[in-house]
């Protein structure tokens, strides 16, 4: 690339510092790219590119506080000519599709090399969508199809329904008012669903079904 042409300038989001450093060294040796930036979490994501105005940012996705699904939603929502290239070590179909809800360009794991990850950055500068190997292949295999992912495959239908409920906010009592179940039948499925999702308790479990379009 000539001096001349500006280069594409990214924003790095990772809340392990060691491997932040080495990703801002590698990206900016890249000829071409200009790291602007790099923070640790959701939400000094959001501020950084109100303030700096990368072209890219570069995101993980598990971090404290404020997630990079959410992070990546508001980016896109209140600057959408930013583009969200994803990079992280969730490789499920929830964390794939949930990304691509929240308006991300592309997703990659963190196996990527330099080249794979510079490239990916130049493809979403330019519009571009981009998928590690992997992941491409299960998403083209749900187009191909003609299916849309459903999330959370693990659950049931009445415990993905309970769970769309509990999303909305809704207790225990009014979800078994609301599907004509017994309350100790509603606590079983919520139960077996926090068991199932591997989560805390049901304010995590909730925040996860919204990342998955659930509880609107």
């Amino acid at each position: 690339m000539s001096e001349d042409v500006t280069p594409v300038r990214v924003l790095v989001v990772d809340d392990h510092p060691l491997y932040r450093d080495g990703l801002v060294m590698a990206v900016d040796a890249v000829p071409g790219l200009a790291v602007v930036g790099a923070v640790g979490d959701g939400a000094s994501a959001v501020a950084a590119v109100a303030e700096l105005a990368p072209d890219v940012v570069l995101m993980d996705l598990h971090m404290p506080g404020m997630d990079g699904i959410e992070a990546t939603r508001q980016i896109v929502g209140e600057r959408p000519e930013t583009a969200v290239l994803v990079l992280t070590m969730l490789d499920s179909d929830d964390s794939v599709f949930a990304a691509m809800r929240a308006g991300a360009r592309g997703y990659l794991l963190k196996g990527a090399d330099r080249a794979e990850i510079s490239t990916g950055i130049e493809s979403v500068a330019r519009g571009g969508v981009v998928f590690s190997a992997g992941i491409a292949d299960r998403v083209l295999s749900f187009f191909a199809a003609g299916t849309q992912a459903r999330p959370f495959p693990e659950l049931t239908d009445r415990e993905r329904e309970v769970l769309d409920l509990l999303a909305r906010g809704l207790t225990n009592a009014e979800i078994a008012r609301r599907l004509f179940l017994a309350p100790k039948t509603v606590r079983n499925h919520v139960s077996n669903v926090l068991t199932k999702l591997q989560v805390a308790g049901r304010a995590e479990a909730a925040d996860r079904a919204r990342d998955a379009g659930l509880g609107d």
